[in-house]
């Protein structure tokens, strides 16, 4: 890797940001690239390195933010002749850059690790933390009193989930963010309500229904809203059986699992039925180009094309007759 590719996903990695590596796998001349030529692409679209040249980039950009969509990497071909160059576990696109050739490109998403902020320093708050850990979570052990002695595994303790808190950041992906209020008995409503301003994925409240009755009018008169609280899970946890602490917490990490594949076989349910996005030919090479995110456009006799590049706009401009773009009768040119 580059080594200014390094340094920006490591900083990315630090940050808690996602973002996709896109590396040439293989490729045939005369196609600009190189076999090990990398590029990052960020969630609001950066496209930094190189996988070749202007038309590889569209087609590049628009695979890597699906796959930070769905999480799933996918190899992808570019080539001059899709219809003949199918094969199995490989996306094809056409090939339009004038150089020619072919190339194979690995797209990988890189996704942050999923966040659980535990309130609480109960036994089951603290056994939520080893087995969240185990289970590649990054933890906040989000108590104001929590400490490194009971929570030596944690990522943020205390003071530190405070700070990061008060800065009104919010976690980089609100669907993998999970919250779990553990305090049973010890300032529940507080821990709900600084909870709740959080907006996670999943809220569980470890608490019997009656005692989550009672919670539940106090919170309501201190302010929050029925909705919100429609969407606190108590009892948290599946119901196995669970008696001990480590077995409370096993049933209700196996319930955020369980929400986690929920919301990506909704993912994927919407994926399969997209709104399709306006696409537009460009005249010069002929790639599809999506409209909202077309690298350059140009008016025309009242009428507006799109471009794949800043190149093939200049070359339609030099000469848009050549690319079918004739003079209406009666306009001079």
């Amino acid at each position: 890797m580059r080594p200014d590719l390094l340094v920006l996903a490591a900083d990315l990695v630090r940050r808690g940001e996602a973002f996709a590596l896109a590396t040439v796998v293989r490729r045939e001349a005369p196609f600009s690239g190189q076999s090990g030529d990398m590029a990052l692409v960020t969630s609001n679209g950066t496209f930094q390195g190189w996988v070749g040249g202007s038309c590889t980039q569209p087609v590049v950009l628009a695979e890597a933010l699906r796959a930070l969509e769905d999480g799933v990497p996918r190899l992808i071909a570019l080539t001059p002749n899709p219809s003949s160059d199918r094969r199995p576990g490989i996306a094809v696109f056409p090939m339009t850059c004038h150089s020619g050739g072919s190339v194979d490109i690995y797209i990988e998403p890189v996704l942050p690790s999923p966040r659980l902020a535990i309130f609480g320093l109960s036994p089951v708050a603290r056994a939520l933390s080893r087995l969240g850990k185990a289970m590649g979570y990054a933890v906040d052990a989000a108590d104001t009193q929590a400490d490194r002695a009971a929570f030596p595994e944690a990522d943020r303790v205390g003071a530190e989930w405070k700070a990061h808190d008060a800065s009104g950041q919010p976690p980089a992906e609100k669907a993998r963010f999970f919250a779990v209020v553990a305090t049973m008995g010890e300032r529940d409503e507080e821990a709900v309500l600084a909870a709740l301003t959080l907006e996670p994925a999943y809220l569980g409240v470890v608490a019997s229904q009656k005692r989550f009755g009672m919670m539940r009018e106090t919170l309501l008169a201190r302010g929050a809203s029925p909705e919100s609280l429609e969407r606190i899970k108590s009892p948290a946890g599946l119901d196995i059986g669970a008696r001990t602490p480590e077995q409370i917490a096993l049933s209700i990490l196996a319930e955020i699992v369980q929400v986690e594949d929920l919301r990506r076989e909704e993912r994927g349910s919407a994926e399969a039925s997209p709104s399709p996005a306006r696409q537009e030919r460009d005249p010069v090479c002929g790639m599809t180009v999506e409209v909202a995110t077309a690298a350059a456009s140009a008016e025309l006799h009242g009428r507006t094309y799109y471009f794949c590049c800043a190149g093939c706009r200049e070359r339609f401009l030099a000469t848009p007759e050549r690319y079918g773009a004739a003079t209406p009768p009666g306009v001079a040119r």
